[in-house]
This record gives structure tokens, C-alpha cells and sequence, in this order.
């Protein structure tokens, strides 16, 4: 019985041992490097987190990841996927570095049975949508897949003995170019990438010598690239620029430049004027009781015109608002709530011979919420309190609410003065003890408007939301963080010029190239000790000009 166990153990143990054997050994098959596609694969999933973070939540379908994070919010699903895509993708160029198979077959085999329950068992728990149904979840699985062949055919063929050196640089061409130009704009990428190399490479070069030999090798590259674009379209000496090349190089710069320059005015005035979204206000609080909003008609708004048009200050406000903007609030002149004073301290006040407090110390805030009204009082009269409840307010997006200066009644003369006048006087009965309150009226109101005191209200227009991070800024702010950084990135491609001939202007660089190219063979072949030696020899030379000159001139 014994026997028969163990024969069936090494049945079922031998298989996949020789099965494991046989992935890993590489020696009979051509090495190959798919880790390109792989990190594409890797970077197309990370780009379906992005946008469909939403499928990874339970409450989160109706989600806006722009949204989200304009209010300081990060998702947690959204987070957790983040970096457990970026944690995958620094673990597999750490994998591929030390060229380590039997490391990389370990992380495949987590990777699949790890990504395969989370996605059939522990996603649809949590989402409590199954697997089907979830597009986004599918799509993310079928790109997951498609590394997973890569993986796998990578471990099959093993890993070649020269990795190192960009996949971009491999040939110069304008696409190359390009590409390799857009992989250095990404931030913290390069940086992150070469810092990683250092990290997983044997080298006998310092964290900054390895920066150098990095920098010195993209520059060559960027020049030989150049070089073979001269070659391929040669220009005849003494021949001018043809105007396709003026216009369209120069001519589309000139536009760029020009657009940053007025971007921000013009991005402001369109927010505004066109794309602007009406503001009404929710809410109006003062320490008197409000009714209800009246919209602004056209022939309000042409009244109101008709009303300031011999003022041109007036009317320059005025014209910033059209009558959608615009709409009047009827604040009822009734106090709220009985005045709760104490009769020595009411009979004190209403007596002729107390000083009430002066109109001119009445000031309207700065805010919406306004302090409590300690007014003038004359024993149950009415009392006028000049200019204390403007007739025009503005109400920006802010919390700032304050008198139209343009139009208050000192400034113009149309406006007639008994009209913003107000009056308040006590309620109630004679008696000490019997309730009492406060209403606040315009003088000679018409009697069907009662305690109704109007207030016409200017709303300026917000920016959509999805806008709404740009014109937060206003145009000072856009202007210092926008059009100043643009400016000093700009400036650095054409100023200092005459710094960088020596090392730009180099008419073959094949032969620096190839230094460049030998340094990284020697540092896989292991030959540390040379690694060392070519990068001395590689500073010499750009320490020397004349050797430099030597090194650079054309081959014939």
C-alpha cells in the first residue's frame, strides 16, 4: 500500500517537475525581449483604470473621477487599482533588470491565480455585478490576458543578455524621435526609469555618472536622428527656406505663442459671455425677513437702461449683466420675532430726551450675513434712515455682496432720493409690557406693496464644471501658473543657445554613439572594471573640445 502511494506521488509529482524544468530551461531556445509589449500591455490597463474606475466600486457607477478629485476626493477603488498596477509594473522592470526567470515565473503564477479570483469571486461580490455584465471589468481582463501571453513567452525564451538602452533608440527616424521626445516630457518617468536600472544593475558607476551616461546617450540619439534627416532631405547650399517650411514651422508658433499670451483674457471673457452659466442666489440673509425672487423682464432690464443712460460708469456695469443675470428680491419689512427688551431699558430709549444713534453709522457689510440692526428710534414714530438698504446689490460668486457703486444715489442723478429711503418705527401696542417689533419700509410705498422693500440683485455667471478649475484661478492667477511657466519652458529653447554648439552641433556622432553603446555591452557582460575606463575616456572627451572635433568630423 505504501508503495503504491509513493508510485502515485512521483506520478503526479514528476510531471510537473520535468513541466517546470523545461520552462526554465532557456539555454536551448533563442533568447528574445517582449518587455515592450508588456509594459504597453501594462500601460493600456492603466489607462482603463483611469477612466473606468467606476467599475471597480460598489457605489461608485455614477462616479466622475474629474469630478472626484476636484473636490479632494480619491476613490478608494480608483486608488486601489492605481497602485496595484503600478506596483505589478515596477516589480516586472525589476524582474526583467536581473534577468531573473525562475523570479519572473513566480510572479506570473501569483499574478494569474491572484487576478483570476479577484475577478470571477471577489469583484462581483463587491460590486454585486457579475462578471458579464461589467464591460469595463472585461476589457481590463482582456488586455491582463494578452500579458499574460507575453509573460509567458518571455519566461519560455528567456531573457537576452543585452537589455539595456531605451526600445525607442533602436532606430533614427522621425517616429523614433518623436516617441522618445514624448517619453522624456512625461514627469518623473526618465527619472524614475533610470533610477531603477542603477538600482537593479551591476555597475561600478555612481547614481549621478549613470544620470550623465543616460543624458549624454539621449542627446546623441536626438542629434543622430537629425543627421539622418539631413541626409535624407539634403538642402543645396545658398538656397533660401521655402515658405512652406516658414509658414508652417514659424507660422504655428507664432499663433502658440501669441494664443498663451492672450489666453487668459480671452478664456475669461468666453467663460462669461458665452459658456457662462447663470448664478441665481440660493439664498439671501440679512437680519430681515426675505420673500420670495422676481425675475428680471426685457423691459425691466430696458427701464433700467433708459434710467442710467446719460451715465457711462453706470452704464459700463450695467452692460456686463444681461436681464437673465439680473433678478429682484422682495425682503418683507416685518420683523421675524417680537423685540424682547426690558421695560425700564424700552422706556429709556423712547424717552425725548435719549440720543438715538446717527443714520451715517449705518454701513451695509461685506457678506451676506449682516449684523444685528440697533437702529434710531423716536417713541413710536417713523424715522427716516437714508441709503441703509440699497436698491442695488451685487452678488458675485463669492461671499462679498456689497452696493453697486455706480449706481447708488450720490452718483446719479436719476435716481430718485425718497425711493431709497427707508423708514422703520416700532409696532405694537403703547403699553411697556405689551409685545413689540420692528418694520422697515420704503418712504411713500405705494399702499399694495405694504412692508415690501425690493432689492435688485446683479448675479455674475460661474464657469461650468468642467471649466471650473481653470477660471478658479482668475486671470492674474492664470497668467502667473499658466502663461509665466509656458514662458519660462519656452524660453529655455531659445536662450543660452550658444552655451550648447559644441555638444549639439557635432557633424557625425556615430563614433560617441558607439562609446556610448560599448558601455552598455561591457556592463552586462559583467567586464565592470572596462564599464569603468569607457566612462572615464567618455567625460575626456567631453571635457576636450579639440579631441571632440577629432571624434566628430565625417567618417570619408
Amino acid at each position: 500500500m505504501e508503495k503504491a502511494n509513493k508510485h502515485l506521488a512521483q506520478n503526479v509529482y514528476q510531471p510537473v517537475w520535468k513541466f517546470f524544468q523545461d520552462i526554465l530551461d532557456t539555454q536551448n531556445h533563442a533568447a528574445t525581449d517582449v518587455y515592450a509589449y508588456m509594459f504597453l500591455a501594462d500601460v493600456v490597463d492603466f489607462i482603463i483604470i483611469i477612466f473606468g474606475f467606476w467599475a471597480f466600486g460598489k457605489y461608485s457607477a455614477a462616479a466622475d473621477i474629474t469630478s472626484s478629485l476636484s473636490e479632494n476626493q480619491v476613490p478608494e477603488a480608483f486608488l486601489v487599482m492605481v497602485l496595484f498596477q503600478f506596483t505589478t509594473m515596477v516589480i516586472d522592470r525589476a524582474l526583467y533588470l536581473r534577468k531573473t526567470v525562475l523570479g519572473k515565473l513566480i510572479f506570473q503564477v501569483t499574478l494569474v491565480f491572484g487576478i483570476h479570483v479577484w475577478m470571477f469571486f471577489i469583484l462581483p461580490a463587491v460590486t454585486q455585478r457579475l462578471f458579464r455584465h461589467n464591460t469595463v471589468a472585461q476589457l481590463w481582463y482582456f488586455v491582463k490576458c494578452i500579458y499574460f501571453g507575453l509573460s509567458a513567452y518571455q519566461i519560455r525564451c528567456g531573457y537576452p543578455t543585452r537589455i539595456l538602452g531605451n526600445f525607442l533608440t533602436k532606430k533614427y527616424n522621425h517616429l523614433n524621435l518623436f516617441l522618445f521626445q514624448g517619453f522624456r516630457l512625461v514627469p518623473f518617468l526618465v527619472e524614475l526609469r533610470a533610477i531603477m536600472d542603477w538600482v537593479w544593475t551591476d555597475t561600478t558607476l555612481s547614481l549621478s555618472n549613470w544620470m550623465c551616461v543616460e543624458d549624454i546617450y539621449a542627446n546623441i540619439f536626438i542629434i543622430k536622428c537629425s543627421r539622418e534627416t539631413e541626409k535624407k532631405y539634403p538642402q543645396p547650399k545658398g538656397q533660401k527656406k521655402k515658405k512652406v517650411v516658414k509658414y508652417g514651422m514659424g507660422g504655428l508658433i507664432i499663433l502658440f505663442l501669441v494664443g498663451i499670451i492672450w489666453f487668459p483674457l480671452l478664456f475669461m471673457s468666453l467663460v462669461r459671455s458665452v459658456v457662462g452659466v447663470i448664478n441665481h442666489p440660493i439664498d439671501v440673509t440679512v437680519n430681515l425677513k426675505l420673500g420670495g425672487y422676481e425675475p428680471f423682464t426685457s423691459q425691466d432690464y430696458e427701464d433700467l437702461t433708459k434710467e442710467f443712460e446719460n451715465e457711462p460708469l453706470a452704464m459700463q456695469f450695467i452692460s456686463l449683466y444681461g436681464e437673465e443675470d439680473i433678478v429682484t428680491a422682495r425682503i418683507e419689512g416685518s420683523s421675524g420675532s417680537l423685540w424682547g427688551i426690558s421695560p425700564p431699558s424700552r422706556k429709556q430709549i423712547t424717552s425725548p430726551t435719549w440720543s438715538p444713534v446717527r443714520a451715517s453709522a449705518w454701513s451695509w457689510p461685506s457678506c451676506w450675513m449682516a449684523p444685528g440692526i440697533a437702529p434710531p428710534i423716536t417713541p413710536l414714530s417713523c424715522r427716516e434712515l437714508p441709503n441703509l438698504f440699497p436698491k442695488y446689490i451685487r452678488a458675485p460668486t463669492g461671499l462679498e455682496a456689497e452696493p453697486v457703486e455706480q449706481l447708488l444715489p450720490g452718483r446719479s442723478q436719476h435716481v430718485p432720493h425718497e425711493k431709497t429711503s427707508t423708514g422703520l418705527h416700532l409696532s405694537g401696542d403703547r403699553e411697556d409690557t405689551s409685545p413689540s417689533w420692528w418694520v422697515l419700509r420704503l418712504k411713500d410705498a405705494p399702499p399694495q406693496e405694504g412692508n415690501i422693500l425690493p432689492m435688485i440683485i446683479f448675479n455674475d455667471k460661474v464657469s461650468p464644471p468642467s471649466l471650473g478649475f481653470l477660471a478658479g484661478y482668475g486671470i492674474m492667477g492664470l497668467y502667473v501658473s499658466i502663461v509665466l511657466v509656458i514662458g519660462k519652458f519656452v524660453r529655455g529653447f531659445f536662450s543660452e543657445i550658444s552655451h550648447s554648439i559644441m555638444f549639439e552641433e557635432l557633424p557625425c556622432v556615430d563614433r560617441i554613439l558607439k562609446l556610448c553603446q560599448d558601455i552598455f555591452l561591457v556592463r552586462e557582460t559583467g567586464e565592470l572594471e572596462l564599464e569603468e575606463e569607457l566612462y572615464a575616456k567618455l567625460i575626456f572627451l567631453y571635457r576636450s573640445p579639440e579631441t571632440m572635433i577629432k571624434w566628430t568630423r565625417e567618417k570619408n
